[in-house]
């Protein structure tokens, strides 16, 4: 997500380097040598921030300390808008790109983090930011159209970690996370048993798996869920941590975006949108019953 923000903004003025590809785990990834290098050789090293990156945390202060330029693009957001992480106050749940609003206050900041390297090409990030400001305002938009769609009692998102919150708050829906934000620690039996039996109790109709987390654990709720004589499915893979590969339709952050939306929409049961005709317009099924 980050790397796709400073290509929207950079365009061709900047080469991006993205070192954690589709399908990889932020929260457990740790930089290789060959990663350590081309940081060391970047004129400017972006990162999400907020101790997403856990196991490069230190890294990234260690070359800020050694004067490396780095960003962290959620310095952009406003500290009243970010969530702390559930059962540990003052550390603040990362996942905030789940909140198309929030996630776009990053790319004016980029924008003046590029143009201080670049100086005589400030206006052109300006203005690239600005369009890209203005294309994830409609995102925004769109997205809470589409979440209306799904009937009120359905709109329950479960998921194995708790990445959702920010979509959650934003968009009108609640969250369950087998784990909590962070996927370092693994869900246990009595994780599996607790959410089995609320989500029997609730008929939730659907659980989602995430295209960076095994799925296993999910599995095992499915079962437990069937084991109590509840109904429920796996209603498909969600894009969290990671976008999705080259050609997914998930490999840019908007695609990613919508891809989810569509997948959870389509799971919880969403109210199809019927076409009508403009008011005044006789059908061709109208014209034949009238001329009866």
């Amino acid at each position: 997500m980050v790397a796709d923000m400073v290509r929207e903004v950079g365009g061709p003025r900047v080469a991006v380097r993205a070192l954690m590809g589709p399908g990889v785990d932020p929260h457990l990834y740790k930089a290789s040598e060959g990663d350590v290098l081309r940081m060391a050789e970047a004129d400017l090293v972006v990162y999400s921030g907020l101790h997403l990156e856990g196991r490069m945390a230190d890294l990234f202060e260690r070359m800020g300390a050694l004067g490396r330029r780095t960003l962290a693009v959620t310095d952009a957001m406003p500290p009243e808008r970010l969530h702390d992480a559930p059962g540990t106050p003052g550390v603040h749940d990362p996942h905030v790109w789940f909140d198309v609003s929030l996630w776009r206050a990053s790319a004016p900041l980029v924008a003046r983090t590029l143009a201080a390297l670049d100086p005589a090409h400030a206006a052109d990030y300006a203005r690239r930011a600005d369009a890209y400001g203005a294309r994830l305002d409609a995102l925004d938009r769109d997205v809470a159209a589409e979440i209306l769609r799904v009937p009120e009692p359905n709109r329950v998102l479960v998921t194995a970690h708790d990445a959702f919150g920010y979509f959650g708050a934003r968009y009108g829906v609640r969250v369950v996370g087998l784990q909590g934000i962070s996927t370092a620690a693994e869900a246990g039996t009595a994780d599996v048993q607790r959410l089995a039996e609320r989500l029997t109790r609730e008929r939730i109709p659907a659980i989602f798996v995430e295209s960076s987390v095994p799925r296993r654990t999910l599995d095992a709720v499915v079962a437990a869920v069937r084991a109590r004589g509840g109904t429920i499915r796996i209603g498909g893979s969600l894009y969290s941590d990671a976008l999705g590969s080259p050609g997914s339709g998930a490999d840019t952050y908007e695609g990613m975006v919508r891809t989810n939306v569509r997948t959870i929409t389509s799971a919880l049961g969403a109210v199809p949108v019927v076409a009508r005709p403009p008011a005044g317009t006789t059908t061709q099924t109208q014209r034949a019953a009238s001329s009866r």
